[in-house]
C-alpha cells in the first residue's frame, strides 16, 4: 500500500529487522530434545511371541502430552523399552531402544522408522504369525508395533478398507469357501491362501483366473 508524502523529509531512521517484527511470546511447547521428562508417562505395552525363542518380547512405549487442556494438544511417543528373558539379543536391542528413544525426541516426523524398520529382512530367513502375517525378521516386527502405536495416538492414519470393499471381500471368501470347501479350519483367511505381496500376509486367493486378497483388497486385475 502506497502512502502520499506531502510534507518535506526532515530526517530518516532505519530500524533494524527486531525492532520492525517484534517477536510474538508463545507458550505452545513443540516436541523437541530439550524437552524434559516428567515423572510420569502413559503408554501401552505390547507382547511379541516368534518362534525364534522360548521367550516374548515386551515392547513399551510411553508418550507425553504436550500443551495439555489446550486447543493444541499433542500425544508424541517419547521412549521405547523392549524387555525380555531372553539375552541374545541384549546388545541390539539397548541400541535400538537408545536410537529409536532418541529420535522421538528429536521432534518432527518420526514415523519414517515404521518403514525403515519394516525393510529389515533376517538372512536366516523369517517366519509367520498366527493369522498367516510374514514378519521378515525380528526388527520388521518391532516396526509392526511402532506402527500400531502410531496408529493409535493419531499420528498415523490405518489404511483400513472402506464397508463396501470389504463386503466385496467377504463375498469373495464366502463364494470361495461354497466352492472349495476350504474354510481355514475356523482361521481368518482359507489355508490355501497364498502370500500377498502387498500386505505380507497368506490371504491372497485365486478367483475367476484372478489372484485377490482378502485383507488389503490388492488384486492383479485392478
Amino acid at each position: 500500500m502506497s502512502k502520499k508524502i506531502d510534507q518535506k523529509i526532515v530526517g530518516f531512521q532505519v530500524k533494524s529487522k527486531e525492532e520492525a517484527a517484534p517477536e510474538v511470546e508463545s507458550n505452545i511447547v513443540q516436541m523437541h530434545e530439550k524437552v524434559s521428562r516428567p515423572e510420569t508417562l502413559d503408554g501401552a505395552t505390547y507382547k511379541i511371541k516368534t518362534p525364534l525363542s522360548d521367550h516374548a518380547l515386551y515392547v513399551t512405549i510411553n508418550d507425553i502430552i504436550l500443551n495439555p487442556g489446550t486447543d493444541h494438544e499433542l500425544r508424541r511417543p517419547f521412549e521405547i523399552f523392549i524387555n525380555s528373558k531372553n539375552m541374545d539379543h541384549f546388545q541390539w536391542i539397548v541400541a535400538l531402544t537408545r536410537v529409536v528413544s532418541a529420535v522421538f525426541r528429536k521432534g518432527g516426523d518420526c514415523t519414517f522408522l515404521v518403514e525403515e524398520l519394516k525393510a529389515v529382512f533376517d538372512p536366516q530367513g523369517g517366519y509367520f504369525k498366527s493369522g498367516g502375517r510374514f514378519m521378515p525378521s525380528l526388527v520388521a516386527e518391532i516396526g509392526w508395533v511402532i506402527e500400531d502405536h502410531l496408529q493409535t495416538i493419531g499420528m498415523l492414519k490405518s489404511p483400513g478398507l472402506s464397508e463396501h470393499q470389504q463386503k466385496i471381500l467377504d463375498e469373495k471368501k464366502a463364494e470361495y469357501v461354497a466352492k472349495t470347501g476350504d474354510d481355514g479350519a475356523g482361521g481368518e483367511f482359507p489355508a490355501t491362501a497364498e502370500l500377498c505381496r502387498k500386505c505380507s500376509v497368506k490371504a491372497a486367493i485365486l478367483m475367476d483366473g484372478c489372484l485377490t486378497c482378502l485383507n488389503c483388497g490388492e488384486s492383479k486385475c485392478g
